[in-house]
């Protein structure tokens, strides 16, 4: 009967989450209220007047009510009035904490080693769980800490393992046993912020906490990627709620946006409706204050006016209230809800996100967050925990190098007829651990400057400045050269292809500087696309900074990060014959695609189907 028990309470989480949205048909949206402003909810009056503020211009189905951040805790009088308050509002209350001493002090975080900070850390969660049957802990709970007690306690262990272990045993003797011990019913989720590449040095552990806490939540804040500390790509706003999704099937709650970083609301909107795309059932607005926040001319984009999908001027507009009186919009809720409604009038018509798989072992490191930098050159990407063995193409980064057995398992595929395309940085940590069984390549302490590209049939093209590249040298005939680069009388690939058993391998040249990779010409791009898509049903073709979300169900997204309109191409297998745009009800031509060639065998066959996507704005697509 143990095994029915378990798959019962597993299905009984993963229905708590997929739980019936409210005010929207798709998903559900909560705010965070940090323990700095839900000690202020003491005052009833001045919580009606903020609340009346925000929920006029964004609909709000559930609320987190933090009890504890930078020891600051939230008396029990006031908890319990502001949940008295917000129920009686119809909405959802959850509780939060915020395991950090001093945010403010480099996000100083608690001392799981300190005896004293222990035994604080769970009696915060045994206080939260007394008052809720359900709370989220917020990005911190992990540890920066490396006091004297902690490095007497680490030892000769590195600080990633013993982060790992340390933080494992918190997570269940600190705060979920705990908690449970005084709530039965308290359902306990850890939200986990957007760096995940480095994760295991503070001590988050996707492998083990995942299985510890009732469900995760995910970070999809991306904010700016060039003037941010983090540099994130906008892509992972979506690709991290799908790693996420793999990592925990059923049990990843939702995803949390706040609109730090943003210049213009096109930057914080965007954040927003790729956490839906990504299709996530509840999304979380990071916090009550910042709502409030006042809508300014300031972050209005210069590329506003040209029928963008965030319309600034049309999000302005009065918003008509259910007595028929309406209000002008006033804070940044509004933009919230103006992108809420938008994508909730045909989010419904998506299947289930797909994508190339790409293989990210536990608590890897290498080539950081380069996936997302895929996504941003039009390759539909989706991050899994264990070893892809479906479909005709895997693409794998140098973090894959932490599976001991990576090689064995190229070469089991490229021997079931199965293609794998590897990056110049995974090729150069598998040199001299077995790859040269499958290929003999080298990869000298030599770079180049290379502006100028081959792709053979007499295919040449160049961009103004050249990038820095990895020199990668090979056997004549053994292997060979699909995609050249070149800088006087020498070249090097930057993608290139050895035959081995039923298979191929693919080496995917890798620019010192990830972003180099945008730089590329659309030529090169789009042969790089085709390649690596044959188990997608369309692909792109064009420049850079305009991604691709792909549908189980004949569906698709094209949305451009770009300041000005661009025109891409919408390539679709055959047999799709037609295209419609789910927004506008337009019917889309199509002409025959040019084929991409490898050795003179197509590809693919389809239609292409030419669209212009205007600034920071998206298409959404029905192949038919």
């Amino acid at each position: 009967m143990k095994p029915i028990l378990c798959c019962a309470g597993l299905l009984i989480m993963a229905q708590t989450f997929a739980q019936k949205p409210g005010n929207y048909r798709n998903f559900s949206v909560a705010i965070y209220a940090r323990a700095y402003e839900v000690r202020e909810m003491s005052d009833l009056n001045k919580l009606a007047a903020t609340w009346e503020k925000i929920s006029q211009q964004l609909k709000v189905d559930k609320i987190y009510l933090e009890t504890h951040r930078d020891k600051i805790i939230v008396d029990e009088k006031t908890l319990e009035g502001a949940k008295k308050f917000f129920e009686s509002k119809g909405v959802k209350v959850a509780g939060g904490i915020t395991f950090t001493m001093d945010e403010r002090n480099h996000f100083e975080t608690f001392c799981y080693t300190n005896p004293e900070q222990r035994e604080k850390a769970k009696q915060i969660a045994e206080y939260t769980a007394r008052h809720f049957d359900e709370f989220i802990l917020d990005d911190f709970f992990f540890t920066d800490c490396k006091c004297d007690l902690c490095i007497k306690a680490k030892g000769a262990q590195s600080w990633t393992d013993y982060r790992l272990n340390l933080m494992k045993e918190a997570a269940e003797d600190l705060i979920v046993k705990p908690a449970k011990a005084v709530n039965p019913k308290v359902k306990v989720v850890i939200k986990y912020p957007n760096w995940y590449e480095h994760f295991q040095g503070l001590g988050f552990n996707l492998e083990a906490e995942p299985k510890i806490f009732d469900g995760i939540y995910t970070g999809t804040e991306t904010r700016d990627a060039v003037f941010s500390a983090q540099h994130l790509q906008p892509y992972e706003s979506y690709l991290i709620f799908r790693y996420f999704e793999n990592i925990a099937p059923g049990r990843n709650g939702g995803g949390w946006v706040d609109p730090g970083g943003a210049f213009y609301l096109d930057r914080y909107a965007e954040q927003l409706w790729l956490t839906l795309f990504a299709k996530a059932p509840e999304i979380t607005l990071f916090d009550y204050r910042q709502l409030q926040n006042a809508l300014t001319l300031s972050s209005r984009a210069p590329w506003q006016g040209e029928h963008t999908s965030f319309d600034y001027d049309a999000m302005m507009r009065p918003i008509a209230l259910r007595d028929g009186s309406s209000v002008p919009p006033t804070t940044i809720a509004r933009a919230a809800g103006y992108t809420f409604e938008m994508v909730d009038g045909f989010l419904g018509k998506l299947g289930n996100p797909v994508g190339i798989e790409s293989y990210r072992p536990y608590n890897a490191v290498g080539e950081d967050f380069l996936q997302n930098y895929f996504g941003m050159i039009g390759l539909p990407m989706d991050i899994k925990p264990s070893f892809p063995d479906n479909g005709q193409m895997i693409l794998l980064t140098e973090s894959a190098r932490f599976d001991s057995l990576i090689v064995k398992k190229i070469e089991s595929r490229l021997q079931q007829g199965k293609d794998v395309m590897i990056t110049s940085g995974l090729l150069h940590a598998l040199i001299g651990k077995g790859i040269e069984d499958i290929v003999e390549l080298r990869m000298p302490d030599r770079k180049a400057l290379v502006k100028d590209f081959f792709l053979g049939w007499r295919t040449r093209c160049s961009i103004p400045e050249p990038v820095l590249i990895p020199q990668i040298d090979y056997l004549t005939n053994d292997s060979w050269e699909d995609i050249s680069s070149y800088s006087g009388s020498s070249g090097w690939p930057i993608l290139h292809q050895a035959r081995y058993s039923k298979g191929n391998l693919f080496v995917l040249t890798i620019p010192d500087n990830f972003s180099d990779l945008y730089r590329l010409p659309a030529e090169v791009l789009d042969r790089i696309r085709a390649v690596a898509s044959p188990d997608m049903p369309v692909r792109l073709e064009g420049p850079s900074k305009v991604s691709l979300f792909v549908y189980d169900n004949h569906t698709c997204i094209v949305e451009s990060f770009l300041d000005e309109p661009v025109i891409v191409k919408v390539v679709a297998k055959e047999p799709v014959q037609a295209m419609t745009d789910l927004l506008s009800g337009e019917s889309l031509t199509g002409l025959s695609a040019q084929p991409q060639f490898i050795w003179g065998k197509p590809l693919e066959k389809g239609k292409s189907f030419e669209i212009i996507v205007p600034p920071h704005s998206f298409r959404v697509l029905e192949m038919k």
